[in-house]
């Protein structure tokens, strides 16, 4: 992987299988290993592996850890506060999506 940024919109395009280092996380994302190690510890991300020379982040993390900064920067949320938030919004996502399948089932 190059050394560039990769968006929020180029994340959601990566190959799901594909697993970044934490190296490559900071790369893509500007964010300091310190920070991410800090997001890890509040569970706003979840990396495979035993320690962080080992951890792999699946390509979803790239979209966590922008949401998160944003959160900061704009609401002036703390990481615990962001880990929440972006847990409760991606429940209010699969909610909505069962909702809208079992609409779909109902007869009219």
């Amino acid at each position: 992987m190059s050394a560039k940024r990769i968006n929020v919109l180029e994340a959601s395009a990566v190959e799901s299988d594909t697993l970044y280092t934490l190296r490559q996380v900071c790369r893509s994302t500007g964010v300091h290993a310190e920070e991410i190690v800090e997001m890890v510890e509040v569970g706003l991300l979840e990396p495979r592996g035993h320690g962080p020379d080992e951890w792999r982040f699946p390509p979803y993390t790239l979209v966590r850890v922008h949401s998160a900064l944003r959160l900061r920067r704009d609401l002036e949320v703390n990481l615990p506060g962001a880990a929440l938030a972006l847990e409760l919004m991606e429940e209010i996502r699969r909610l909505r999506e069962r909702l809208a399948a079992l609409e779909r089932e109902q007869p009219r």
